[in-house]
């Protein structure tokens, strides 16, 4: 069961909360935004969803609402932001904005960021470069909930990969992917649902293929993108270890076990190795390389040939970024479907803050 909700009552009603945390009008409008950007784009795991989840962490002393968010080392290109423990709803536009600016300086512009809290879509970070004539990057490390390649014990997060590019015609190219099989939200969603989870996305507590979608709460954990060896799970491993490093170690955040669980109910690991969650963004100037007007005519090309590619049959060729763009016109225009355990949640938290939901 499911209710259909307008983008612009649940854009409303987050705003309302974010207030009631005890955030600035300017950060509650701007978490907000990049909250519901998740259901719009059709990636329901990480919109409203995840709403009582910020608020317990609040609640739990985990997520600073008025943080001075400020960089803390920087060089011509480069910069390391310290979120002061806010929300990585809020901290993520600061950095991806200075990695901009530094790119409309030096041609390209890197930032690692530490001390934050979970940042929704990589993809809505990325896409902001695109106004700018650049390409941009966004990742981020999270919550220990995946078993590297041969493992049983989790060692690292989803740790998603954002990047978007620019054209000239056509729709900007999005990229914008978990490291794993499948992000954790859609193990929510599935339970939710009262569904199985495919094999390859989680494994037991003793590292055997599972199809429970409850196995993360028994011990388990969720794999990297490939499953297993013989599907490739080594680059899936491979690559969620890179967001950690760029995210984490880089910038002094904690990594890899010892990253904040995004519930508030377990504890945070006793002997921290940093502080908060890790990002990384970049932006890169097309024109540092070549006419930015030719790159982009070319990308035009890239994507009108991809998108004729011969298809199999009943199938279609689909460009990254196609899907998200589709479905944000669609429930702009027709609403956005909220599962009951969702709604249920939204309204707990209504009524945590008497509010109307």
């Amino acid at each position: 069961m499911e209710e259909i909700i307008s983008y612009h009552h649940l854009r409303e009603f987050t705003h309302e909360v974010f207030i009631h945390m005890g955030c600035s009008v300017e950060h509650a409008a701007l978490a907000s935004e990049v909250l519901v950007s998740a259901d719009l784009r059709g990636i329901d795991s990480h919109g409203v969803a995840r709403l009582s989840g910020y608020v317990r962490l609040w609640e739990a002393g985990r997520i600073n609402a008025k943080p001075d968010i400020r960089i803390v080392h920087e060089t011509p290109s480069t910069a390391v932001v310290d979120g002061d423990a806010g929300l990585g709803l809020v901290v993520a536009p600061f950095a991806m904005q200075v990695a901009i600016e530094k790119a409309a300086v030096a041609g390209t512009g890197w930032v690692s960021v530490k001390n934050s809290n979970h940042f929704g879509i990589a993809g809505y970070h990325a896409m902001k470069a695109l106004d700018r004539d650049m390409i941009g990057m966004a990742m981020t490390n999270a919550s220990p909930l995946v078993a590297p390649t041969f493992s049983k014990e989790r060692m690292l997060g989803t740790n998603p990969i954002a990047v978007a590019i620019p054209a000239k015609e056509q729709p900007p190219f999005v990229a914008d992917f978990a490291t794993t099989t499948a992000a954790n939200g859609k193990l929510e969603i599935l339970q939710r649902k009262n569904e199985d989870a495919p094999y390859g996305w989680i494994q037991d507590k003793d590292g055997h293929p599972s199809t429970n979608p409850h196995e993360l709460k028994n011990g388990g954990a969720l794999l990297p993108l490939g499953g297993d060896r013989e599907h490739g799970s080594h680059k899936g491993y491979c690559l969620g270890a890179i967001v950690d490093i760029f995210s984490a170690v880089l910038s002094g955040a904690n990594y890899g076990p010892w990253a904040p669980p995004f519930v508030s109910f377990l504890p945070l690991a006793p002997d921290p190795v940093g502080e908060g969650l890790g990002h990384f963004f970049g932006a890169m100037r097309v024109d540092a390389f070549r006419p930015a007007d030719e790159f982009k005519a070319h990308m035009d090309t890239w994507i009108s040939r991809f998108r004729s590619a011969t298809p199999v049959e009943g199938k279609q060729v689909l460009i990254p970024g196609d899907p998200e763009r589709e479905m944000q016109q669609h429930r702009l225009d027709n609403g956005v479907p909220v599962l009951a355990p969702v709604v249920k949640d939204l309204k707990e938290v209504a009524a945590k803050f008497n509010l109307n939901f």
